[in-house]
């Protein structure tokens, strides 16, 4: 699965790709009914790749009649769980086969490398899809234990007809951890991928179609967060909505919410995510390949990324000196090459906010160790900047880029109250050879997502999501993502013997 081409297939692959153009409806392609478009540009080269429709709330209404419509017949939640599993797992075999072209699609919409595309991105959307499948088959429902007078069961239903709001980041991924346990569960989907980054989501609902999930059971609603995602957010037939962006456009899902139908509301936002290294770190080299990795890995463009390095002060010099070399290894260039690690920020707009901050970095009693530059386009440098205080805005703030900022501790209590100064609790690690450290680090730390003397989010079995202002209502990922896209109903059935009971009285 994990196989590279090289930089001429990858340019071979996108001069041969057509690009989806129109949303995807009730099992169709279909332009907006407004007909307005807009254009999606590869931000690595400024070029317009094509242009998508641009939807509004009466494209949002159709599809939202035609997903009610298919989960009220039961075209597919009613299907027996093996027959939806077999399905799913066709869907998986169908993505698996034009692993490729999804490679490079996502590359040219995002920016991002394609060998990232090609070695995580495309393949963990498989295995998430495949994963999730064999969970439709072994989740099982439950009875109380209230006596012999009555029988309980307490069953899970799919609760309907779901919004899933994409962030631009992680198109095909985020679709993933979306919709598996969305159609698995037995719902009907709408799909708002970002507007900057809607080309492969569209692929991917037509193999879903081809793959045989019926008309209606997932559309893909593309357009701007004011003409569909508000839409999404406040409509009455629209019984949950999961959103993953920034924290400010996750509020508003609570208030559409709210003014609405109360549709339930799961959110993943952002995060300030620190990795913690204490002085009894045994192996340097290993936490400085995993805090590069962690800081740097799809530009920093990911909730997740390593934003924050907490660092012993006796070993910060050092750290900081081993963290060159791996630096180095990450060469930034056109995504296309499967040699370069480092590609472009996904629009003009990101890359100033980006590099907004490395000006205040410059301006302020800051150190920048490594990188610190940009260059033509949308490219900034992997940059390391030291001497960063609790109150600077490289603290506080989500940058959303490759930009690590260094603080230095000296003393367990004094990490941890820096690790959790923040209104974020998304992720954060831990670098330490000492056992009782590790595990007060990782209980006293306000974070979902804990990894220890490594850099990760886990795996499909693993929940993801954040504390604070990072998330909201559920989790992604794993059984528990199923529980979001459930409802529970208590079914009571009285068993006992009333002729007994008559000849007694």
């Amino acid at each position: 699965m994990r196989d590279l081409l090289t930089a001429a297939e990858y340019a071979a692959i996108a001069k041969s790709i057509t690009f989806p153009t129109n949303a995807f409806i009730n099992g169709a392609f279909k332009p907006a009914i407004s007909g307005n478009t807009l254009a999606t540009v590869n931000p690595a080269t400024g070029e317009t790749l094509t242009e998508i429709a641009a939807c509004s709330s009466e494209d949002v209404d159709y599809a939202v009649s035609k997903a009610k419509e298919a989960f009220d017949d039961g075209r597919w939640r009613l299907l027996p769980p093996g027959e939806r599993k077999a399905v799913l797992l066709k869907f998986a075999k169908l993505l698996e086969n034009n692993r490729h072209e999804l490679a490079v699609l996502e590359s040219l919409d995002s920016g991002k490398p394609v060998s990232e595309c090609q070695q995580v991105d495309v393949p963990d959307t498989i295995h998430t899809l495949r994963w999730h499948a064999e969970v439709i088959d072994k989740l099982y429902d439950h009875t109380a234990p209230v006596g012999n007078n009555a029988l309980t069961m307490v069953v899970r239903e799919p609760i309907g007809v779901v919004g899933c709001v994409l962030p631009w980041n992680f198109p095909l991924l985020m679709l993933a951890w979306k919709i598996g346990p969305a159609l698995a569960s037995g719902c009907s989907v709408i799909v708002k991928p970002a507007e900057q980054t809607s080309l492969t989501t569209l692929r991917v609902a037509e193999l879903a179609f081809e793959a045989g999930i019926p008309a209606g059971v997932l559309n893909i609603v593309t357009g701007t967060g004011k003409e569909v995602g508000e839409p999404i957010g406040l409509h009455k037939d629209v019984d949950m909505v999961s959103f993953t962006g920034s924290t400010a456009t996750g509020r508003r899902f609570l208030h559409y919410s709210a003014d609405s139908n109360l549709k339930r509301v799961v959110l993943e936002c952002g995060g300030k995510n620190p990795a913690v290294v204490m002085d009894d770190a045994e192996d340097l080299d290993l936490v400085a390949e995993q805090v590069v990795n962690g800081a740097f890995w799809n530009m920093g463009e990911n909730c997740s990324a390593t934003s924050r390095l907490l660092v012993h002060a006796s070993v910060k010099d050092e750290l900081l000196e081993r963290m060159g070399a791996y630096i180095r290894e990450w060469k930034m260039g056109d995504p296309l090459d499967p040699h370069n690690r480092v590609g472009v920020l996904v629009s003009t707009d990101h890359f100033n906010k980006v590099k907004s901050y490395l000006e205040y970095a410059t301006q302020g009693k800051h150190d920048v160790v490594y990188g610190g530059d940009t260059q033509d386009g949308a490219y900034v440098q992997p940059t390391v900047i030291d001497g960063v205080g609790r109150d600077s805005r490289l603290f506080q703030e989500e940058i959303f880029g490759p930009v690590l900022s260094v603080t230095v501790f000296n003393s367990i209590s004094e990490a941890i109250a820096l690790a959790n100064d923040t209104v974020y609790g998304l992720a954060a690690s831990v670098y330490t050879s000492n056992l009782r450290n590790a595990i007060k680090l990782s209980r006293e730390i306000r974070a979902g997502i804990v990894t220890v003397n490594c850099f990760g989010e886990g795996d499909a079995s693993t929940p993801f999501g954040g504390y604070k202002e990072s998330g909201f209502g559920g989790r992604d990922k794993s059984v528990f993502a199923h529980d979001q896209y459930t409802e529970i109903k208590t079914i009571w059935i009285d068993v006992s013997d009333r002729s007994v009971d008559e000849t007694v009285k």
